[in-house]
């Protein structure tokens, strides 16, 4: 299978454009631009990276099959493919996989600080981004270095539903973290804060199924990138590639056009896929 390591590459027709809107020097004027071109000039490339069973599971027992092995290990080298600085993850994901769970007891903040961004200083380039619209993940550092890929600093996406004393929580261990909604999180607004205050570029959507689909049906993903591993799940419990909320609209079906295809190692498949949906934000 071919392999492919700049980021660039990844952005396809987006790229060159992009450079020149940026540089400044020989791009085209605004009014000439789609709105596609638009919307990328302020927020990052947006890649939903996704490894999923033939029956669409991205959990389950089918993971510890032999079968699904070298899938796996082809699902981690093209990460480097999209060559993306952050990482976004939904709440549970979180839970399960990078946070300390969730935080039993908040203790009372000796500051009360005001609902604002808050960006802290690190010499970190990478990072994941914690979808945590309420506030109720644990922390024991801002920083995340696990599954053998390079140390992250952590940003909160949060809601301002989120208390005061959960603020002063993050400060306690100079978590940085930006409000991107009122009471539901708003896609549009966390992707250009993500590029205006740490010069995000490309960000990649790992899951749940869940965060997979409120960013979908914002127009807020560019790319499908899907792994399919050569095993069956069959699980009604087990959660999907998307999957609507109980506790959010659940909008409208999303159509995609195939970009490519090819098969990987061990019988699985890699599709690429463009959501017709990509001009929503």
């Amino acid at each position: 299978m071919e392999k492919v390591t700049a980021g660039r590459d990844a952005m396809g027709e987006f790229a060159p454009k992009l450079s020149e809107i940026k540089d400044g020097e020989v791009g085209p004027r605004e009014e000439q631009l789609s709105l596609r071109d638009r919307s990328l000039a302020d927020r990052p490339f947006v890649v939903c990276h996704m490894l999923s069973s033939l029956d669409g599971k991205i959990d389950g027992e089918f993971f510890s099959m032999p079968e699904c092995g070298p899938a796996l290990a082809e699902y981690g080298n093209l990460r480097g493919f999209y060559g993306c600085q952050a990482t976004l993850y939904g709440t549970t994901t979180m839970i399960g996989s990078y946070a300390d769970g969730i935080v039993k007891r908040l203790p009372k903040g000796s500051v009360c600080y005001e609902k604002e961004d808050y960006s802290a200083h690190s010499d970190v380039g990478n990072y994941i981004v914690s979808i945590d619209p309420e506030g109720i993940l644990s922390w024991t550092s801002n920083s995340i270095e696990k599954k053998g890929r390079p140390k992250a600093h952590v940003i909160e996406a949060l809601t301002e539903a989120v208390s005061t004393d959960y603020l002063a929580y993050l400060r306690k261990f100079d978590i940085s973290y930006i409000f991107a909604g009122k009471e539901q999180l708003d896609p549009g607004i966390l992707l250009r804060k993500l590029k205006r205050k740490f010069s995000i570029e490309r960000l990649m959507i790992a899951g749940g199924g869940t965060i997979n689909w409120t960013f979908l049906q914002a127009g807020a993903i560019d790319e499908l990138s899907l792994v399919i591993a050569p095993a069956a799940d069959g699980s009604n419990t087990a959660v999907s590639i998307f999957e609507k909320s109980d506790f959010l609209p659940g909008g409208r079906p999303v159509g995609f056009t195939l970009k490519e295809i090819k098969q990987i190692e061990g019988g699985g498949l890699w599709l690429r896929c463009v959501p017709k949906n990509r001009e929503g934000v």
